[in-house]
């Protein structure tokens, strides 16, 4: 049966109570507005960043400061965070031990180009909580993914890699790519058409589908998420995960589990805390707590053969990694209190609580309003699921992104204090929120669907 998208409430209502809030927004946002009008001078769109208003689809509010769930922009309106910077601050706004460990940082030196012995205990406390025993820095998501193909490659001789339908993994030439029905394309504008010529795209939860390509003897790299989080959420099926585990093996493929988003979701991401087997896995974002920071691990053999390979300006010419701001003191001191001031057992059990505080709060407002609907919950992360059952692959998944029913919520919350998540995600419960937070989301998101079900 093919899964369609359910939406019980008028489309015309939502557009109208969309050009109320609209206006609304504009109105509690002069400051930002004129801002913005000013930056257009010397930047495209008046952002420094592009997604800054892709991401939003609202004109973005300029912001003043932050501190634990909340940031306050530059008119004084005052937003409790549900997006957490898309999971770059899960951690909450200038947490105590990382604020404590950065100022340290930066009074002896930010960066060297050498490394610290902070360096040397963030890579213990990562092979223990996640299991892989080496360890490379990076400053982001994207540049691990990139890094961890080129090795992969490397030491596989082959070209393709496999990524899985719903992915994210960065903005990286191989990875911006679609399956349509003249083959795998790029998605935006300006990689070379070339980039996309080794990508394959399998659907998620497909097992039979990933060994007729890894039989092919072709493929280096399978690099999935142990749980899609771009689509909204898709989980895996039971032994799925052990499934792609044994046939990348069984065909010399390497495997990464990409836990850029995921490693909030259980103590010792969910590498960690599911106790998966992989080659490789990546971690970013939230770890530098807004501190441009990556990395990624691997096995002992992996780490061996990079050591063969290094490159070097002086002699031999090796695998193509590394960066000048790589491993700076800085970001690798945040992700030392990270880890063992903020990023604790107890402290993950307590914000999965939350989560799923969240998502029964969502069920019983689904359940009031008759919808035929469904929460996801995966640890910390809930949101609206628009189908009447939970998601498998990342098609299925993203027919719960309707952009005009998101879009109006996050406005309309936006305009009552809350800032929601972006249309790719849903709402994250950080290590800063309170049940009282969660409640009060709850609160708004309701007073939403009662006004769109009048």
């Amino acid at each position: 049966m093919t899964a369609t998208r359910n939406f019980p409430f008028s489309r015309a209502k939502l557009a109208q109570i969309r050009a109320r809030e609209d206006a609304a927004y504009a109105a509690r946002t002069p400051r930002s507005q004129a801002l913005r009008e000013e930056g257009r001078a010397h930047m495209p769109q008046g952002v420094p960043m592009a997604w800054m208003v892709s991401l939003n689809r609202l004109s973005p509010p300029f912001i003043e400061h932050a501190s634990g769930t909340q940031f306050t922009d530059v008119d004084g309106n005052s937003y409790l965070d549900f997006n957490v910077a898309d999971l770059s601050m899960t951690m909450g706004y200038a947490p105590k031990p990382i604020v404590d460990a950065v100022c340290r940082q930066v009074q002896r030196g930010a960066q060297f180009l050498l490394p610290t012995a902070d360096a040397v205990q963030v890579s213990r406390l990562l092979a223990e909580q996640v299991g892989l025993p080496y360890w490379q820095f990076t400053l982001s998501a994207s540049g691990a993914n990139t890094e961890v193909m080129r090795i992969a490659r490397h030491i596989t001789g082959r070209e393709k890699l496999v990524i899985f339908d719903g992915h994210y993994h960065g903005h990286i030439d191989e990875t911006m790519v679609t399956q349509t029905a003249e083959g795998v394309v790029h998605q935006q504008f300006g990689p070379a058409k070339s980039s996309a010529e080794h990508t394959l795209i399998l659907p998620f939860n497909d097992l039979v589908a990933l060994e007729a390509v890894l039989a092919t003897q072709q493929v280096a790299l399978v690099l999935t998420e142990p749980a899609l989080t771009n689509c909204t959420l898709v989980q895996p099926d039971p032994g799925y995960l052990q499934g792609v585990r044994e046939l990348t093996r069984k065909y010399g493929t390497l495997l990464c589990l990409d836990e850029a988003h995921t490693f909030q979701f259980g103590y010792g991401g969910l590498t960690g805390a599911w106790g998966l087997e992989t080659d490789f896995v990546v971690l970013g974002k939230g770890l530098g707590s807004g501190i441009a920071f990556a990395l990624y691990g691997m096995t002992e053999a992996i780490a061996r053969h990079l050591e063969q390979h290094t490159d070097s300006d002086a002699g031999q010419v090796g695998l193509a990694t590394g960066g000048t701001l790589y491993a700076s003191a800085l970001a690798v001191a945040a992700a030392r209190a990270s880890l063992e001031e903020v990023l604790t057992p107890a402290n993950y059990q307590r914000i999965e609580t939350l989560g799923g505080r969240l998502a029964d709060g969502l069920r019983q407002l689904i359940k009031h309003h008759q919808l035929p609907w469904q929460a996801f919950q995966l640890g910390p992360r809930a949101g609206f699921c628009l189908t009447p059952e939970l998601p498998r692959t990342g098609a299925v998944a993203n027919l719960s992104i309707d952009v005009e029913f998101i879009d109006c919520r996050r406005v309309y919350m936006a305009n009552r204090g809350i800032w929601d998540a972006i249309i790719s995600a849903g709402p994250q419960v950080s290590f800063a929120h309170t049940e009282a937070d969660v409640d009060t989301y709850l609160r708004v998101v309701g007073e939403f669907l009662a006004e769109l079900a009048d």
